[in-house]
């Protein structure tokens, strides 16, 4: 009996044996462990250093968690730290994998706005995270490093061409040299931008813009001329010689049951998606509204990528024997029932023929849309070059194609009343960098030679 008590004492001491093995190889291990290395990611919102560039450093360790995480600037010798956080880590047991802090975002701003004492030259910018590891090991921590230029002068900026003068909703050209930082430059006249291109055969900082005043803009005082560099330095200068206020026209259109019924349903027909199951007014307050400025939209994101040559001459054609109607930057009161509903500006030229006219293209360029437009019913758009396009709307038909090219006076198509057109006319709308201009100037010969093709004898 005494013999046989010894087993089970036996069998405790193995047992007991195997269970301190085992919590001293998992200390060991959690003594001893490396965790994955963290990811760090830096990125600008400019390539270069100049009065303000904002960084972003990301951390992401999704296995044991972050500890601490610093975003540093370093330049001849200094070093600032401009962000920094720590994180507690939970204790690092295999069953609480991931249960630290996975992910972390520092931004700081870089620049001599924030850090006078920047010199012109290169800085780095650092990203420190470090790695999880256990009591009895250490490991380097993860650095990731970006080199940038710092640029704190504004580039040159000189002016070429001379009597600039123009007038609200119109539009112009300037000529104009930069300095060899320069990476953008042009007019901004409000809220509006025309982006300014390299002088065919000119030398390497000759550079020319067409630009367009909105018809919206207040006064000149905001119309500049400008460079910036990659940094985000920028130098402007006013040009102007003479800046001509044209009030805007106004007119009131009536809206009647009748009307309605004839051009929304159409609309509604024509246009994927669009709700045809509403009222009538609410249908027409949408295509006059919301899808006349996503019309605009689409006009301006297509001169984004208008062609850098010159496919235009002289004068644009005026529709044959055709009178003037409705004109350019007209405010319009729409009113039903008695009461105003809405108002829009007429950013065009209404022009009226005989039924069905033919339709002769404004000046030589490159079909870029043919097609439905809600509100402009069948269109055609045509680049012209350098940001200068035309739209023919409302056309009972259309004679050409995407992505070919025509030459002026070419019959684009018929003139028609589709989209919102109470009878049969052209509406001819002319866009520089996407702002709707006033198109009697781009149909007077004598305004284009004086105000454009004078400005750029020395850039074409």
């Amino acid at each position: 009996m005494q013999l046989g008590a010894r087993k089970p004492r036996t069998t405790a001491r193995i047992l007991l044996t195997l269970i301190v093995v085992l919590v001293i190889g998992v200390g060991l291990w959690l003594a001893l462990r490396q965790g994955p290395p963290p990811t760090v990611e830096l990125t600008t919102d400019r390539p270069a250093v100049g009065t303000a560039t904002t960084v972003i450093a990301r951390f992401a360790e999704p296995a044991g968690g972050l500890g601490a995480v610093r975003l540093e600037l370093v330049q001849g010798g200094r070093t600032e730290v401009l962000a920094e956080r720590r994180f507690d880590r939970p204790l690092p047991l295999p069953w609480r994998r991931g249960a630290g802090e996975p992910e972390a975002v520092l931004e700081a701003v870089v620049g001599s706005s924030a850090q006078g004492w920047l010199a012109e030259g290169e800085l780095v910018l650092r990203a420190v995270a470090d790695r999880s590891t256990g009591p009895l090991r250490s490991a380097a921590p993860m650095v990731a490093e970006l080199a940038l230029a710092v640029r704190l002068r504004p580039p040159g900026l000189e002016l070429v061409s001379s009597q600039h003068y123009a007038r609200q909703g119109g539009a112009g050209a300037v000529v104009y040299r930069v300095g060899d930082t320069a990476v953008r430059s042009g007019v901004q006249a409000g809220e509006h931008v025309s982006v300014g291109a390299p002088s065919p055969g000119g030398g390497p900082g000759d550079r020319f813009v067409i630009y367009a005043l909105p018809w919206d803009l207040g006064e000149g005082s905001s119309v500049r001329l400008f460079a910036e560099d990659d940094a985000g330095n920028r130098t402007e200068r006013p040009f102007l010689d003479l800046f001509r206020p044209r009030p805007p026209g106004a007119d009131t259109i009536e809206l009647t049951d009748a009307f309605l019924s004839k051009v929304v349903p159409a609309i509604a027909a024509n246009t994927p998606g669009f709700d045809g199951s509403r009222p009538l007014l609410e249908q027409y307050l949408e295509i006059n509204g919301p899808l006349r400025r996503a019309e605009l939209a689409r006009v301006a994101g297509l001169a984004a990528s208008s062609e850098p040559a010159f496919r235009w001459s002289g004068p644009f054609l005026q529709l044959a024997n055709s009178a003037r109607m409705a004109g350019f930057a007209e405010v319009r009161s729409y009113r039903y029932d008695g009461r105003e509903v809405d108002r829009q500006t007429h950013l065009g030229l209404d022009l009226a023929s005989t039924a069905r006219a033919p339709v002769p293209a404004p000046s030589s360029g490159r079909v870029v849309l043919a097609g439905w437009m809600t509100l402009y019913g069948n269109a055609v758009v045509i680049d012209h070059g350098y940001g200068l396009m035309s739209l023919s709307g409302h056309l009972s038909s259309i004679a050409v194609s995407e992505g070919e090219e025509v030459e002026r006076g070419q019959i684009i198509g018929s003139s028609g009343a589709t989209g919102l057109a109470g009878g049969d006319h052209l509406h001819l709308e002319i866009f520089v960098h996407g702002q709707p201009v006033d198109p009697v100037e781009w149909l007077d010969g004598a305004w284009i030679a004086n105000n454009i093709t004078s400005k750029l004898e020395g850039a074409r």
